[in-house]
């Protein structure tokens, strides 16, 4: 089976993603991403693919993958009805080696992520010494997470690590074949998000079904394409806000919303402010 690559999207204000799933079960999603991920799986048991790696699972399986490294979790709903959580920290290359190689401070993780390139899981004792680092993760500023993160490297960097895939595991010939169909497509949306996409009119770029598209789309970005277009609207907004000083409806139009009380509403509900307190507060925090 080929893998799918699923873009990575950083979680806002961060530069790399935190997300927290809760599932009745895991479905077997064969896929591949270009960023480090450590995965904390809880309350579940069932089967892992790592690579050539396929083997049980349990409670508290902690894994550390490299780039590119197909994988998959794999399982039924539990008999008594209860939730499986997964934390997922999905850490661009090119930042943490970035980080590394600026910071001697950090060198000896190194190591660790060369030993990743092949996925390595850690015991259930380091799992549960490293879980407070990531429940505290779901509420956290975007600079607590990161010195979490930082704090969750380390102990990875401390404790003895079991090899998954092998050495000569070769996943080449397992990537998504429509991977090229889907950097055209996000190229396209990134040059023009603040003109009047719709879903119908990317599927026709696509040469794709408008149904087939939504799930094309969905499925490697854990987004709708509305929800992905929006998020890049406010982006900018808020840049255009911190950095100019016109009107908000200006803002909103150079931003490719049809009208204020639309921008207003996603503003809201992406930012969890409107963009005139959003305004209010950085001019407040630069008079301190």
């Amino acid at each position: 089976m080929r893998a799918m690559c699923e873009k990575v999207i950083p979680s806002v204000n961060c530069s790399w993603r935190y997300c927290l799933y809760k599932l009745n079960e895991i479905p077997f999603n064969w896929h591949y991403h270009p960023e480090y991920e450590i995965c904390l799986t809880l309350n579940s048991q069932g089967v892992c693919h790592v690579g050539d790696h396929i083997a049980p699972y349990g409670d508290f399986d902690l894994v550390l993958l490299g780039p590119d490294l197909p994988h998959t979790w794999q399982s039924l709903p539990n008999p008594d009805g209860s939730q499986q959580l997964v934390h997922v920290a999905q850490i661009p290359v090119k930042w943490l080696e970035g980080l590394i190689q600026n910071n001697t401070d950090l060198y000896s993780l190194s190591t660790l992520l060369q030993k990743a390139r092949c996925g390595v899981r850690f015991s259930t004792a380091t799992a549960k010494s490293i879980f407070p680092q990531f429940k505290a993760m779901e509420a956290a500023d975007p600079l607590t997470r990161f010195t979490l993160l930082m704090s969750l490297l380390n102990a990875l960097c401390l404790s003895e690590a079991q090899t998954l895939s092998s050495q000569e595991f070769s996943f080449v010939n397992s990537l998504d074949p429509a991977q090229d169909k889907f950097e055209k497509v996000m190229s396209y949306i990134y040059d023009n998000y603040c003109e009047q996409l719709s879903a119908e009119s990317l599927a026709q770029y696509a040469h794709m079904s408008t149904n087939h598209f939504h799930r094309f789309f969905k499925k490697r970005t854990e987004r709708t394409i509305t929800e992905f277009i929006n998020q890049l609207r406010i982006a900018k907004a808020c840049k255009l806000l911190i950095s100019s000083s016109a009107p908000i409806s200006v803002i909103s139009d150079q931003c490719g919303f049809n009208n204020i009380s639309n921008f207003n509403r996603r503003f809201l509900s992406i930012k969890a402010c409107t963009p005139s307190a959003f305004r209010a507060r950085l001019k407040q925090a630069s008079l301190i």
